[in-house]
């Protein structure tokens, strides 16, 4: 039995979905069963945070393996896992981020908040696997609401490079590290492709059959309704982090290949399965 939290994100989902298909056990902790949508032969149950491990080892019961989103138990974590290991879990797949391969000199809170969850998981006693995934392809579903209003769709820096990796990827790659036990690796995980903004906005017009344009504008005047997907206090930041990636070449890894035995997906093909969330409503 392997647990999933943050079993209705984006990659716990995907992660689910992989697991239950290939008829392996799996227990979906999540806020709220009646409104999870995961498959029907998954394990739905309730998630429990508390600081009492105690109070939360009920929910492992069966379990040999977890797979950890660290936001969905917060200051609780270094309890969680203990709950998880008094009631018999040995492997943890945490999902980390590739800011930790980041130079300590120049810090930042994705940084810094990642390097101690992953001390955490050192410190807890389970054998363990890092996934630290560089920026995820379903972070462009923050144009989704200009795309649905008109063609266009303004932000800053048309030719910022990155190399946005697909959910379906980082799932796989968990897949195989909770089932292979990838004991004491940290898998760095990248898109196979370093892609412009206007390329993507270019791929999404063409999954959904629609010309759209990206028009740039100065970063002075960003908005933070312009990325809802990220806190309004952090938007500052991240259009700084877009700035960096101008006329650079984004490191690449062939982790997902190396891993899974299937080249990782391009951001063309995330935005095939995802042009519904593209499209207009009307």
């Amino acid at each position: 039995m392997i647990v999933v939290t943050g079993a209705t994100g984006n990659v716990g989902s995907a992660l689910v979905t992989q697991l239950t298909a290939a008829d392996t056990p799996v227990r979906a902790l999540v806020r709220d069963p009646h409104r999870a949508h995961l498959p029907a032969t998954a394990d739905v149950t309730r998630l429990t945070v508390s600081a009492e491990p105690a109070d939360m080892t009920a929910q492992f019961d069966g379990a040999d393996a977890l797979f950890l989103h660290a936001s969905v138990t917060g200051e609780h974590t270094t309890a969680f896992l203990a709950a998880a290991r008094a009631a018999g879990v040995r492997h943890v797949t945490v999902l980390s981020s590739i800011a930790v391969e980041d130079d300590p000199a120049h810090d930042t809170f994705i940084h810094t908040w990642h390097r101690a969850l992953e001390q955490d998981v050192r410190d807890s006693g389970l054998d363990w696997t890092f996934l630290r995934p560089g920026v995820f392809a379903t972070n462009t579903l923050q144009w989704a609401w200009q795309i649905h209003e008109g063609d266009t769709v303004r932000g800053p820096y048309a030719k910022s490079v990155l190399s946005p990796i697909h959910e379906a990827d980082i799932a796989a790659v968990a897949r195989h590290s909770l089932l292979e036990r990838h004991h004491g690796t940290a898998h760095v995980l990248t898109g196979p492709e370093a892609i412009t903004t206007e390329d993507q906005i270019a791929a999404i017009a063409h999954a959904i059959g629609r010309p759209l344009t990206y028009t740039e504008i100065p970063p002075h005047d960003v908005v933070p309704e312009m990325f809802p997907l990220i806190p309004a206090d952090m938007v500052p930041g991240f259009v700084a982090s877009l700035a960096a990636t101008l006329d650079t070449a984004p490191a690449l890894t062939t982790t997902v290949e190396t891993v899974t035995g299937t080249p990782a997906r391009t951001y063309a093909q995330w935005a095939r399965d995802h042009a519904d969330d593209f499209r207009t409503t009307s």
